[in-house]
């Protein structure tokens, strides 16, 4: 995953500063006013912090698709796919969506930091020691983060969210002792975001 990281990172790099140049005059403009549609994409490291065997470290890769209002206000919506974590005894295959309100607070014409909160909606496939079912439910999340504009249109973000999940397979595993696991799911990643 670091291999990855740094691969991400230097093609980001050489991207901004070939286009710092000929991009420099466009974002003197009061652009950011601009409302309109935006997509985009995450790829970073996902760390579960759960009972026992289910803590784990993962790579996770989500697409985004918003709308911003204005230069403050956002709303966006998100595909993630948080991929497997666990043991051979212990395991789980997570994907979800949200929906989130994202607030922008610039500050410079390139640098601006962000914060949202929002809802997750989540399906796991799970074994627990030969027990396998699947389990949906719905959590609140937060992040936070800090982007960078490239371009009048190109943007590059770093962000920090966390999941609150809460898996409990109960009802389809009752001869497993703990079958409760109340999960967080914290996901570190950089991305790229294109405005339209």
């Amino acid at each position: 995953m670091t291999k990855s990281l740094s691969f991400i990172a230097s093609v980001s790099a050489i991207t901004a500063f070939s286009s710092f140049n000929t991009q420099a005059q466009s974002l003197d403009t009061p652009w950011q006013d601009d409302p309109g549609v935006y997509v985009g994409g995450n790829y970073g490291y996902l760390k579960i912090d759960g009972a026992g065997d289910f803590d784990d470290d993962k790579d996770v890769f989500q697409g985004l698709i918003g709308y911003r209002f204005n230069r403050y206000l956002a709303f966006e919506g998100s595909i993630i796919d948080f991929g497997d974590y666990g043991n051979a005894l212990s395991n789980a295959d997570t994907d979800g969506w949200t929906a989130a309100i994202k607030g922008t607070l610039p500050l410079t014409n390139r640098f601006a930091v962000y914060a949202k909160a929002g809802q997750l909606w989540w399906d796991t496939d799970y074994d627990v020691a030969g027990a396998t079912g699947s389990y949906d439910d719905e959590s609140l999340f937060i992040g936070a983060g800090l982007s960078y504009n490239v371009t009048k249109h190109f943007l590059i973000n770093a962000e920090y969210t966390v999941y609150d999940a809460d898996l409990d397979a109960d009802t389809l595993a009752d001869d497993v002792d703990d079958t409760n696991f109340d999960t967080d799911l914290k996901q570190a990643s950089i991305g790229i975001e294109y405005r339209f």
